[in-house]
């Protein structure tokens, strides 16, 4: 059975994952997701993880917070780490710039999760169309939800969160790689992480999947 590893910055994200995973991973693929205690504490790891795990059939997707970093160039680091062991077939997606920007992506299931349904509303105007390009998006759900806490929060957003029309472009991308690992027929070739793709989300500037 193919087995898809998600190797995550913190435990906030390990949580959305597995809640929606479930939802659209087919049944014969397997998931397993690896929270970390953060950036460093991910870096260390993903040479030992791609490295060690020797199961046949595994694919590793990494997925770090860009947090106000050169986007490309962070990809570009963490790709060449796994190049360096041995998954150049291993995909890297970077949250642009916090896993927030998922939860502002998605309003409604915002609204839902805290029953604050004038949130709704918030989803037309000119920042939460692109919520990626937020400086701090932590710090605008904290404005919103006051009461906003990151395990909780994530227990109580991810499933009512709308997994095709998120505003988030990072949240998009993320999904493609994802789909593509789960449904590519294992007689082929994986797309490599360093490899770029342009897509097109109804809302969402089109740029490269970083």
């Amino acid at each position: 059975m193919k087995r898809l590893v998600f190797l995550v910055e913190e435990p906030s994200i390990a949580e959305v994952l597995d809640i929606i995973l479930p939802r659209f991973l087919p049944e014969d693929v397997a998931h397993q997701v690896v929270p970390h205690q953060g950036k460093n504490d991910l870096e260390k790891s993903i040479p030992r993880k791609l490295l060690g795990w020797k199961e046949p059939e595994v694919y590793f997707i990494v997925v770090r917070d860009n947090d106000g970093s050169d986007c490309k160039a962070l990809k570009a680091k963490l790709t060449a780490i796994c190049d360096k062991s041995g998954r150049s077939d291993t995909v890297v997606r970077i949250v642009c710039q916090e896993l927030e920007a998922w939860y502002l992506g998605d309003l409604a299931a915002v609204a839902v999760a805290y029953q604050k349904p004038t949130l709704v509303h918030l989803q037309q105007k000119q920042a939460y169309r692109n919520p990626d390009r937020m400086t701090s998006p932590s710090q605008r759900m904290h404005e919103l939800v006051p009461e906003f806490a990151k395990i909780a929060g994530a227990q109580a957003i991810a499933p009512h969160m709308n997994l095709i029309s998120n505003c988030s472009r990072s949240f998009q991308v993320f999904m493609d790689g994802v789909k593509r690992l789960a449904f590519e027929p294992l007689d082929k070739k994986v797309q490599p992480a360093s490899v770029q793709t342009t897509l097109s989300f109804p809302g969402v500037e089109a740029v490269d999947s970083d």
